[in-house]
């Protein structure tokens, strides 16, 4: 997500040009990136309070918790973002905020998508495993889970944090950007190791932040579709909607900005220079998901409008719950309707 303030590893600046396109562009930009700031402060922090202070905590929480405080973390990078739009790409922030911000940055593309994964895991041992779910599926194992997810996630992003640095260009503006100059002796072999680094960091988080998870959702949708879906109960169950609308809206908004920063990388120079312009604003759609997940949990709950006049925790903690499809009635139902499916 450097693009917005940084030059992308490739060694391409994005900037803006004096055109009114442009102009407008630039503007479009700001005014979306404040807006995504402004809400994703309240409605992450409003999670962050239900779920955590005003519910009991269960595995859904716990996740949404966790998913909420990624995306709250994430809007302390807004403000760089937008100042480092109106310099165009230029840092003023100096070295310790490069690293720190950066590092808030990816800790919310690896975590969110790593949640999103284990929410649709976990709701698909729900479905096919009832019985199992009920009597392993606890508290203290997702916070292990989730525990674990935030300690692989420092470790993925330990590297770049490492190799970022401030660097002064020949007109003097300073960039945040990784430097590889410790590695090498000569200009050509810093743009070759810079090449190659920047090649299989972008590929690597293609295929781990976007490619692996889609497949794991996908399937476990299919399984849970193959399951119950005849039943009619995957159209009435709040979890899966919930769910299902958060997965869509972090691969929608996600999708442009991982397609462009691997074209980016693998293409020629040519590729470089059609998808430069394209750079902030697929950045800036991915920056707006941040703040989409409250305003789903919201709008998805039953009888919205009622809700939020009555009581807009009260929604948020309709929509965060748990489903009650584990009692033991419903799941001996459905465990004695699979028996009975099998045979």
């Amino acid at each position: 997500m450097e693009a917005n303030f940084s030059i992308p590893q490739n060694g391409s600046e994005v900037l803006f040009h004096d055109s009114t396109t442009s102009r407008v562009i630039w503007i479009f930009l700001v005014v979306v990136l404040s807006i995504t700031f402004l809400l994703g402060v309240l409605g992450n922090g409003l999670v962050i309070y239900v779920a955590g202070f005003r519910m009991a905590h269960t595995v859904t929480t716990i996740c949404y918790l966790n998913l909420a405080l990624a995306d709250f973390t994430y809007m302390a990078s807004i403000p760089f973002q937008i100042i480092s739009i109106v310099m165009n790409g230029e840092w003023l922030f100096g070295l310790f905020l490069c690293k720190f911000v950066h590092m808030i940055i990816n800790i919310n593309i690896f975590l969110s998508i790593f949640l999103i994964t284990f929410i649709a895991m976990d709701r698909c041992i729900c479905v096919l495993h009832p019985v199992w779910a009920q009597n392993h599926r606890t508290v203290n194992v997702a916070r292990k889970v989730i525990v674990g997810a935030w300690l692989v996630v420092l470790l993925l992003i330990f590297p770049h944090f490492i190799f970022l640095n401030t660097v002064r260009d020949e007109r003097g503006k300073v960039h945040c950007i990784c430097n590889f100059e410790s590695w090498t002796t000569t200009p050509e072999e810093k743009a070759k190791v810079s090449t190659i680094v920047s090649l299989i960091s972008v590929t690597i988080n293609f295929i781990i932040c976007f490619s692996i998870p889609l497949i794991f959702i996908v399937i476990c949708y299919g399984l849970m579709a193959a399951k119950i879906g005849r039943r009619g109960f995957v159209n009435s169950s709040r979890p899966l909607r919930v769910l299902t609308a958060i997965a869509f809206s972090f691969f929608v908004c996600w999708f442009p900005f991982q397609l462009i920063f691997l074209l980016g990388n693998i293409g020629n120079k040519e590729t470089l220079n059609n998808i430069d312009m394209w750079v902030n604003p697929a950045s800036t759609l991915a920056s707006f998901n941040s703040c989409l997940n409250p305003i789903l949990y919201v709008f998805l709950g039953q009888q919205f409008r009622e809700r939020l006049i009555y009581s807009l925790s009260a929604s948020l903690e309709r929509a965060l719950r748990e489903e009650p499809a584990l009692n033991s009635d419903k799941v001996r139902n459905l465990s004695s309707q699979t028996e009975y499916s099998e045979t």
